[in-house]
């Protein structure tokens, strides 16, 4: 890992000497936030924002794929944001479809793997058959794991892990008092995936918005005020830098605490 920890300083001189490269988090979560604000501030339609922030989302997975992040799991879509008015939901999900084609051409060249977490059902036809295309051609590869949230709510989540094991105890298939933590987090979207070590949310506010609930219970929280269309490299050196002074002790202490 030590030449790529030199490569790297060439390219972001001021923050990526900050990073031990050979000490990555393995998951990290980002809410992508900011992109309508960063639209307005510029006065421009909110949809431009997303424009945006779609190419940012592209730079900074590629960015973790190359470092060695093994997993990223994003906040593209809240089960909220179709409140949104309908140029903006139409434009979000004219720039997924536009992410998936260019992802199923992609994917086995540059070895990443996609997962969509959340509740499909309200998407059109064409964007299911582009994610199944994508799942299908995922479960061939080995590298990166690129997650993308889309309709999902941490809420949302918990119950359809409780519905489905409140189903298999009907079927006979498990028990109630078997359940545990770990079946639990079997009956979630994430299922497989280890939990995120880092949170990162950009866009200055400073809350979890229903993402990961269960699976962020022990994650370390990044927070910025940068718009997620300004997020670049060097705040992710940031992030991560801060990860790595952090000693995280799930509860117990460290070695020679009192």
């Amino acid at each position: 890992m030590k030449p790529m920890k030199f490569a790297f300083r060439k390219k972001s001189e001021d923050t990526a000497g900050q990073v031990d490269f050979s000490r990555l988090p393995r998951h990290i979560a980002v809410i992508l936030d900011g992109n309508g604000r960063w639209a307005k501030r510029r006065g421009l339609p909110r949809t431009a924002g997303h424009k945006v922030g779609a190419e940012t989302f592209r730079t900074i997975a590629t960015y973790c794929r190359d470092i060695g992040i093994e997993y990223l799991t994003v906040y593209a879509f809240s089960t909220e944001n179709w409140k949104r008015p309908k140029d903006e939901v139409d434009t979000i999900m004219v720039l997924l479809k536009k992410y998936l084609l260019e992802a199923i051409d992609t994917m086995e060249r540059d070895n990443v793997r996609l997962r969509f977490m959340g509740d499909m059902t309200p998407l059109s036809d064409e964007l299911k058959e582009l994610v199944d295309q994508c799942n299908a051609i995922s479960r061939r590869l080995t590298g990166c794991l690129c997650s993308i949230c889309i309709n999902y709510g941490g809420r949302a989540e918990l119950v359809h892990a409780a519905a489905r094991f409140a189903e298999d105890c009907r079927v006979g298939l498990v028990k109630p008092e078997e359940l545990t933590e770990e079946a639990l987090s079997g009956y979630l979207y994430s299922a497989g995936i280890p939990d995120p070590d880092l949170l990162i949310r950009p866009g200055g506010e400073v809350r979890q918005s229903n993402f990961l609930l269960w699976q962020c219970a022990y994650s370390e929280f990044y927070f910025t005020d940068v718009l997620w269309p300004d997020f670049s490299k060097d705040e992710l050196h940031r992030a991560i830098a801060a990860y790595q002074r952090r000693s995280r002790r799930f509860g117990g202490l460290q070695e020679g605490s009192t």
